[in-house]
């Protein structure tokens, strides 16, 4: 018996696709808060980082990842390595590991 792995891949695809389309999501808004009152992290903001925001965001930098690798005949062509690799792995990575535990 054949089992088709066809739906497999494609739900695979699309949710790197969204994850990879929010990379782009924390340096969009940083701007829009750096003059504002810091909110307050509850507890609830910090579970919900802990447990929905981070793990989509280490999915997002592992994505990021694969992405740049794919890319990298292109981006050295293009001259643009770094530009390439701050924005799928590093600002990913930074928003991931570095920023504290429920600020969003």
């Amino acid at each position: 018996m054949h089992k088709s792995t066809r739906k497999p891949v494609s739900y695979l695809l699309a949710a790197s696709l969204v994850l990879s389309s929010m990379t782009y999501v924390p340096g969009a808004f940083a701007a829009s808060y750096s003059n504002s009152v810091e909110p307050e992290r509850t507890g609830g903001t910090m579970m919900a980082d802990t447990f929905l925001i981070r793990p989509f965001m280490l999915a997002g930098t592992v994505v990021g990842l694969a992405t740049f690798i794919v890319t990298l005949p292109f981006s050295a062509l293009g001259g643009n390595i770094g530009e390439a690799g701050n924005t799928l792995i590093v600002e990913p990575a930074k928003y991931t590991f570095i920023r504290p535990l429920g600020e969003l």
